[in-house]
Formats: C-alpha cells, structure tokens, sequence
C-alpha cells in the first residue's frame, strides 16, 4: 500500500494542508492558515481526536436516547468530522453542514469521502445568512463551530444570531458551539450572556486550567429551552483524557457577572489566540 501522501491548495480563506497521522493508517489532520481545523479517521469516524470535538461528541450523545436518528444542522464544516461521528453513532440522522469556504469543501470532499449511506448534505454558504433563511423548527441539535482562522466571525456573536439559532430548533433542541478565549473572558462571558437572553438553560463545558484563566483555549457552550442532562455531560467530560468541567447554574451566571447581551452594531469577532496556542509545525 502507498504511503499517503499530505496535500496543499490554497482555498478561499487562506492555505488549507490535510497531513495523513504516521500511526493510524487513513487518518488525517486538516490545517488552515497553520491553524489546525479538523481531524478525521476515515477507518473510525467515532474517533474524536480534539478536545473541543470529544466534548461537542459528548452533547450529541447526550442529545437524545442512543441511537436515535437526529436532524442536525452544523454550521462550519472542516473535515466534517462531527457529521462523520454522528452517522456512525445515530444512523438515519439527517444532516446539513454550512461552511462558507467552498475550496476547503471540495478539497475535504474530495480527499475524503463520506461513509457509504450517510445522509450529510453540504451547502457551501455563509452560516447566518443560512440560518436566517432555514425552515422553523428544523433541527434537533445546531453544532456551530465556525472560525474564520482562529476567530469566530462577529456577525454569529450577536442577540439577533442567537435568535436565528433558537427559531431553527425544534421544541427541547439543542445548540452548542466551539468557542475560544482566554482571561478576562470578555468574550466568552458576552456570549454566555447573550444566549441567556434567548435560552432558558446554558451549561459551558471547559478545562479547569482553561477556566480560571491559566491559559486560552476552547469552550463549548450549550443552550436550550429545555433542561440540559447536566449529570451525564459531567461525567463524560470528566472521564476525558484532558478532563473538563461543566459550568451551570450559579456559579456560570457568577462566571458571566455583569456581561450583556451582544447587538449586531457592537458585535466583535473572538479574540486572536497568542502566538502558538492553537499551530502546528
């Protein structure tokens, strides 16, 4: 068998390079810009390799009883990993992936096929402007993981995009989204707060290092109208290689403090990670 060969083209935002992994045999490291994206097992999509992605695996497995086949919205594609995932852990799940830039969709697509019978659909768009024109009640679960490089693009950090989320999801749906900040949390506080205004129940699953500001990194945040299965998002996120903590109830609205709610006119994209947080060589 050949040796896999790491592939290198430039796409709309930047230079994307999938680099094959030497110790599993098809699987692959997505990189834009330096910045890595995604990675994909093709032999075992269940296989989750980032932290950030383990702890969005945790909500869809949390989502509803397992195995149940979902209608899931993702909004930013990579690798496609997620959508991978849930077709091997809830087959018969209707999937959409929004990703707006098109020349990374046909590289991923193109050099790495989706699983045989898997029902993902990709749209290459922009996610709100998506969101915005999407059927009411559509979605089960909206996975947002979008980044402009290392930067969550303003325009999904705003009270009117939240508002967008929720009118897409379906009675007890839920949203959850990859997000990136570090102390003083200015961001992640306006983002937990502006959801708040929209949703009845937040969680945020991050690292303990990550939460008392030692250093940047990610953070998923989870919303829904209905009560979220903290007990079970603990104990996943606590058994995971890098253990995370899940922040609910008072002590997140601590976290959040005196944050508001974001309006699309104050609306401003996620911070810029320090030099090395998130690169590869």
């Amino acid at each position: 068998m050949e040796e896999p060969i790491p592939v290198t083209r430039p796409v709309d935002h930047g230079e994307a390079k999938l680099l094959p992994d030497v110790d599993r045999e098809r699987a692959w490291l997505l990189t834009v810009g330096g910045a890595p994206q995604s990675y994909v097992d093709l032999d075992e999509p269940q296989h989750l390799e980032f932290e950030y992605a383990q702890r969005l695996g945790h909500v869809l497995d949390t989502a509803a009883e397992p195995g149940q086949p979902l209608d899931v919205l993702h909004l930013g594609g990579g690798a496609l990993t997620l959508p991978r995932y849930l077709a091997a852990t809830r087959p018969g799940s209707r999937q959409h992936v929004v990703e707006a830039d098109r020349g990374l969709l046909a590289l991923v697509t193109e050099h790495l096929p989706l699983p045989d019978g898997a029902d993902i659909t990709v749209h290459g768009a922009d996610a709100r402007a998506w969101l915005e024109r999407a059927p009411l009640a559509s979605a089960d679960i909206l996975v947002a993981d979008v980044f402009g490089g290392s930067r969550v693009p303003a325009h999904l950090t705003s009270l009117a995009y939240a508002r967008a989320a929720e009118r897409v999801l379906r009675r007890g749906g839920v949203y959850a989204a990859n997000l990136a900040d570090g102390a003083p949390f200015a961001f992640l506080r306006s983002q937990l707060a502006t959801f708040a205004a929209v949703f009845a129940e937040l969680a945020l699953i991050a690292e303990p290092a990550v939460l008392r500001g030692r250093r940047f990194g990610n953070a998923v945040l989870v919303a829904s109208q209905e009560p979220i299965d903290i007990a079970s998002l603990s104990r996943r996120s606590a058994a995971d290689a890098f253990p995370a903590r899940v922040e609910h109830g008072p002590a997140l609205r601590a976290f959040i403090g005196d944050a508001t709610p974001v309006r699309d006119e104050d609306a401003v994209a996620s911070p810029e990670p320090p030099a090395g947080a998130f690169s590869v060589g």
